[in-house]
């Protein structure tokens, strides 16, 4: 296809692609994530060359390739994706670590323009424009220029009561999510989420992680900071605490002081309006009783 929108937490993104090459192909994980919305919030340029960065551009974010296995990270590679700057433009340079042609992108972007423009260097005739990580590197600017929340952290819904989970790599997001399931709760996600801020209060949206994931939200009631414990013991934060605990949950590259400041302003919002607790848990169904007795 030469264009398509995926509308993701209620952003729409359309990829447009203005010559033969290359042919546009979403990935199985954005299937159901299509979109057919006229009035795109972004609108992504597509184009199948080699694009070099400005000369006087300067890199102010670096991230090496890392990947987790048994709760350990493990860096792979130096070489995974950089943030630039030239003036008022932006660009994010990055390679796709599960490539089997050793393609690379550049991204033009602004915090202010709703045009941006891929590059893709690949010798194929198809490409994916959402393929790792360029999808959570766009969803992540999106978010951030809107003032939303991107976090590591697990949602459920249950009877009308929407419950998140935060914690970072190995502290039950999954696991809570599981239980929940067995509960005939319905799972927002179980890795990350974006939370957005509506006339009703914040909502938790699902990101497409996982192939054929549909669209999924619900309102955000409670918000517990998880670990694994030897018993259920539920503690309320308030204030800078909560702020401060939430926030390192929350993904962000800290080189911008403007979506620095976007970013504590909601934290800081929804630690006012939303209970905000640490949660010790046994991973049995005993902590979804200890919540819903405290609800």
């Amino acid at each position: 296809m030469k264009e398509f929108s995926v509308s993701i937490a209620n952003y729409s993104v359309r990829f447009v692609c203005e010559s033969e090459k290359p042919v546009l192909n979403p990935g199985k994980r954005f299937s159901r994530f299509l979109s057919s919305s006229a009035a795109p919030d972004i609108i992504i340029k597509v184009s199948s060359e080699k694009y070099q960065l400005p000369e006087n551009s300067i890199k102010v974010f670096d991230a090496p390739f890392v990947e987790e296995r048994k709760g350990l990270r493990i860096k792979k590679s130096d070489d995974f994706w950089s943030i630039h700057k030239n003036g008022q433009d932006l660009y994010v340079k990055t390679s796709f670590p599960y490539s089997t042609h050793n393609a690379g992108a550049l991204l033009k972007f602004s915090l202010t323009d709703r045009n941006w423009h891929l590059w893709i260097d690949s010798p194929q005739e198809e490409t994916d424009p959402l393929e790792y990580p360029l999808d959570g590197l766009i969803l992540y600017y999106i978010s951030a220029i809107r003032g939303d929340i991107l976090i590591h952290a697990s949602g459920v819904s249950l009877a009308g009561k929407g419950f998140l989970f935060s914690g970072m790599s190995g502290t039950g997001k999954t696991t809570m999510a599981g239980l929940w399931k067995k509960a005939g709760a319905k799972i927002i996600h179980d890795d990350r989420l974006i939370l957005r801020k509506t006339v009703t209060g914040f909502r938790m949206f699902n990101t497409p992680v996982y192939d054929y994931e549909e669209p999924v939200e619900a309102q955000v009631d409670k918000i517990f900071l998880i670990s694994h414990g030897p018993s259920n013991i539920i503690h309320r934060l308030y204030g800078a605490q909560a702020v401060s605990r939430l926030i390192s949950n929350c993904i962000q590259h800290s080189w911008n002081r403007d979506l620095i400041e976007r970013l504590m302003d909601s934290v800081s919002e929804i630690c006012r309006t939303v209970p905000v607790y640490t949660l010790a848990f046994c991973p049995d169904i005993s902590v979804i009783e200890e919540i819903l007795k405290n609800d």
